[in-house]
């Protein structure tokens, strides 16, 4: 006979199922779940083959809806992400907030909340206020300021990665426990959260953790083109004894056999002289300017013996985010973005993004450049060892980089449950 799950959750906005990971790894049964991307759905249901797929969640009222416990989801973030306009609840995607608070109106029996979004959410303070005030007026006491977490600060080596995230919590007054939580708002000190380490204070992470010790596919290993690019910067950092001074190498900005009266009234590719920049670009193009001056013979060679200005345009851009600590790329997180090349400390690996811009590793046991596998990028987010994912690597890293990360809601959730009555699941304290 099955035993009584502790709590019962809808998980909405699913992707391919951090939520439910978290919530059932603490005794919770999921009910029902929604999501639109059918390859997040192909791959969630090959996990949770009992959760009610209830489809597009603006459709809930006509599908119905069981009671719950608990609601948690990472709602889409399109509204404030960096990558877009940043409308927040103008945008019309911001309205899906409001169909979650639908969903609690009718379903007064909802304990708990536990909601996701980006970073960006919390930076303009209407929004913050907003959510606040949605839920508030529905009886849920939630965190009195937004919760910036990423899972870096947990202390836990099997989670190295600066992913800073906004979550939102609540409970509902009728079943707090007014010992443990005794006033209308959520603290940092109630959440025992209070004494995590700044991002900017990390140091001691080690990203290997996430590598697996099994044999990896040739597929994996980075293709000889970039593998090239790599090593041509690498002779460049040697060449100029490159230290970092916070602003990135970017060949553009250098003035290649320019003089300085040629150099500052050519435009930029925005059409710009330079007296027209912002102060802080102009900071940075004579940064770049006052380095290529003083290592001109080592860098016209480079430039011409790898025609870098031509078969190597796409790869201009050069950024050390290792300090003084790192010596060569092969010791560092490598990533490929589209204006050039990014190379970081190997403590903790840079977030996941939706995007394909997979991290690059030198894989000793191999002796080659190779991308992280899916699997590890898995381990990234905390998913579980066995957890199924689909034959597309690319929609894998993909529905990945929309993920949560399940210790880092495990963990959350674990204290917003510790809130409550010991007998909150059989009566509520009108």
């Amino acid at each position: 006979m099955k035993d009584k799950p502790r709590f019962t959750f809808i998980d909405l906005f699913a992707g391919v199922g951090g939520f439910h990971q978290a919530l059932e790894s603490l005794g919770g049964e999921c009910i029902a779940f929604s999501e639109i991307n059918r390859d997040c759905v192909e791959v969630y249901k090959n996990n949770f083959p009992g959760a009610e797929d209830i489809g597009d969640i603006n459709k809930w009222k006509e599908k119905g809806l069981p009671k719950f416990d608990v609601l948690c989801g990472g709602f889409p973030c399109q509204p404030f992400s960096k990558a877009g306009r940043q409308d927040g609840f103008k945008d019309e995607r911001g309205n899906f907030f409001d169909v979650i608070i639908d969903i609690l109106k009718e379903h007064k029996e909802c304990k708990f909340i536990i909601l996701e979004n980006v970073r960006n959410l919390s930076d303009k303070t209407e929004n913050w206020a907003h959510i606040q005030e949605r839920l508030q007026e529905l009886d849920f006491i939630v965190t009195e300021e937004a919760l910036v977490l990423s899972p870096c600060q947990f202390g836990d080596p099997r989670i190295p990665q600066i992913r800073e995230r906004v979550y939102i919590l609540g409970i509902r007054k009728g079943i707090r426990d007014k010992k443990r939580l005794s006033n209308g708002c959520i603290h940092l000190e109630e959440l025992g959260l209070q004494n995590l380490p700044k991002k900017g204070s990390l140091r001691n992470g080690d990203a290997w953790n996430i590598l697996n010790s099994e044999v990896v596919d040739k597929k994996y290993n980075l293709d000889d083109k970039k593998v090239k690019i790599l090593n041509i910067w690498d002779e460049f950092r040697k060449g100029t004894k490159y230290e970092p001074s916070n602003v990135p190498i970017w060949l553009d900005y250098f003035g290649y056999k320019l003089d300085d009266n040629e150099f500052y009234k050519k435009k930029d590719r925005n059409g710009k002289v330079y007296k027209e920049l912002p102060e802080w670009k102009q900071h940075f193009v004579d940064k770049n300017r006052k380095f290529y001056l003083k290592h001109k013979g080592f860098i016209d060679g480079w430039i011409e013996k790898h025609n870098m200005l031509e078969e190597h345009s796409v790869y201009k851009k050069f950024e050390w985010n290792c300090g003084a600590d790192y010596k060569f790329l092969k010791d560092t997180i490598i990533q490929f973005r589209h204006s050039g090349i990014r190379a970081k400390r190997p403590n903790f690996f840079p977030a996941l993004v939706a995007i394909n811009n997979t991290p690059v590793i030198w894989d000793k046991s191999k002796n080659l450049y190779r991308y992280i596998t899916p699997r590890e990028a898995a381990n990234l987010q905390s998913f579980k060892p066995d957890y199924k994912f689909g034959k597309n690597d690319s929609q894998t890293y993909k529905q990945l980089g929309n993920a949560v990360n399940v210790e880092v809601v495990k963990i959350l959730t674990e204290k917003l449950l510790g809130f409550a009555k010991d007998d909150w699941n059989k009566k509520e304290d009108k």
